[in-house]
């Protein structure tokens, strides 16, 4: 810990130096955006603490200074007998400005770390409670730490930060529910990864950062049937409630169920159906898609499942006119513009985005929004081999999506064109993005706090 504060003394807080220069085959994911509000503040607080350490210094060099000063302190309170000194300001009025700067910290998991090791009065505010859930909702989206996936290995988790803001696998804890082959990643939301566990008819709902686990039967209705699902904890915090959306489109053929689980109340709701009958046909292992208060889920044709999570409705929606084979690793359901509901298809080397628009009177077209050919973001060579692509998971907190071309897999953020290459990815089969904030208190703050001490 000794040798700790004094790397951290002998380093400027949140200076740019501590990132390391991205390397030449790939162009960082863009972060800047998150980074705003800790630059302004990064002066703020550097200067805070030199002022603090310099008072300390010359407190300790210079004993004869300090009696004079406490003389003259002394003297000062004879002078004005019967008059009260000026009052300091209130701790809590001090705290509060304090924390005003603190909370626009970048949401990257090394800043509080680093930050809570200054002083055991800035580490008192950073693992506070309120200060912690004041620190998210500033922040809202939390940041993309990696993505948990399936792989002949087991789960394992893919991180895609770099030091000292990249969480290795240590720094997860799915407990027991990793262990075996059958346990697949149905989702990953709001700081939770939701897993099936099809040996015990359950479904698993893990907090990989504080390792807490809340097992749930399944209802009988898709116990042995194929299920997807969705978990939702707009809380996002430790013991929030949270609720379980399961899909299958198995129990009344060519009619998709939904049933919802609540945490609060411990119980299954009602099966919820369509009306009518589709041909969807098959099934599709890819998580769903969050837009506004409804989930989204693909088949394997051109249709698209729609619930309303205010409503509990469901509905079947018909996808872009396509022309590619529809292959169900080669399409996902994105985020469009202003929040509309998108469609991506990976048709290589071309990936191509369309956007549905809904008129004042309710009709829905499909329109084409974005089309670019991979090689032109990627720069990769035009040899790959064709067959060897897919398109594997999609974030809807941060609008990237991880593809797969030859044998590597690349994350890329659509909006801004940037990308990263990924090597943790031996037999990855797909990809489940994994959002949340890592902060001081926590399991894994610790693990941040110290790779930090070792990058620096």
């Amino acid at each position: 810990m000794k040798l700790c504060r004094e790397l951290q003394a002998e380093t400027p807080l949140l200076s740019s130096a501590d990132e390391p220069p991205p390397s030449p085959k790939s162009r960082p994911v863009g972060m800047a955006s998150e980074l705003t509000d800790g630059a302004a503040c990064a002066s703020v607080l550097k200067s805070s603490r030199a002022s603090e350490e310099g008072a300390g210094v010359a407190r300790r060099r210079s004993p004869l200074l300090h009696s004079q000063m406490h003389a003259g302190e002394e003297g000062a309170r004879v002078r004005r007998r019967g008059t009260s000194p000026a009052a300091s300001a209130p701790p809590l009025e001090n705290d509060d400005l304090l924390g005003e700067i603190l909370v626009r910290l970048p949401p990257q998991p090394s800043s509080l770390p680093r930050a809570s090791a200054v002083c055991r009065r800035w580490r008192g505010l950073l693992t506070d409670a309120k200060f912690l859930r004041r620190f998210r909702v500033h922040h809202r989206k939390p940041p993309l730490l990696g993505a948990f996936a399936n792989s002949n290995q087991g789960i394992v988790f893919v991180p895609v930060l770099d030091p000292p803001n990249r969480i290795p696998i240590q720094g997860f804890d799915l407990g027991r529910a990793s262990d075996r082959d059958y346990r697949d990643v149905l989702d990953c939301r709001h700081g939770l990864v939701l897993l099936n566990d099809c040996g015990r008819q359950q479904v698993v709902v893990c907090d990989p950062i504080t390792g807490e686990q809340r097992r749930v039967s399944v209802p009988p209705e898709f116990q042995s049937c194929y299920i997807n699902g969705a978990v939702l904890c707009p809380a996002a915090g430790n013991s929030s409630p949270f609720k379980v959306v399961l899909m299958s489109m198995y129990i009344d053929i060519n009619r998709p169920t939904v049933c919802v689980y609540s945490s609060e109340t411990g119980i299954w709701g009602n099966l919820v159906s369509t009306e009518a009958r589709y041909q969807l046909g098959g099934d599709t292992d890819a998580p769903a898609t969050l837009l506004g208060n409804a989930l989204y889920w693909l088949s394997n044709r051109d249709r698209i499942i729609e619930f309303d999570l205010d409503g509990h409705s469901l509905a079947v929606i018909t996808g872009p006119p396509v022309t590619n084979d529809m292959r169900r690793q080669d399409h996902r359901i994105i985020r469009a513009q202003d929040g509309a509901l998108g469609f991506a298809v990976l048709a290589f080397p071309h990936f191509q985005m369309w956007q549905r628009n809904v008129n004042c009177h309710g009709v829905a077209t499909w329109v084409p929004w974005k089309n670019f050919e991979i090689h032109t973001i990627l720069g990769l060579s035009s040899q790959i081999q064709e067959g060897f692509e897919c398109l594997m998971g999609y974030s809807d907190d941060t609008d990237v999506v991880f593809l797969l071309l030859g044998y590597s897999i690349y994350m890329v953020q659509l909006k801004s064109k940037q990308f990263r290459e990924l090597h943790e990815t031996k037999h990855i089969t797909r990809c489940v993005p994994f959002t949340s904030f890592y902060t001081p208190g926590e399991k894994g703050a610790s693990l941040v706090s110290s790779l930090y001490c070792i990058y620096i």
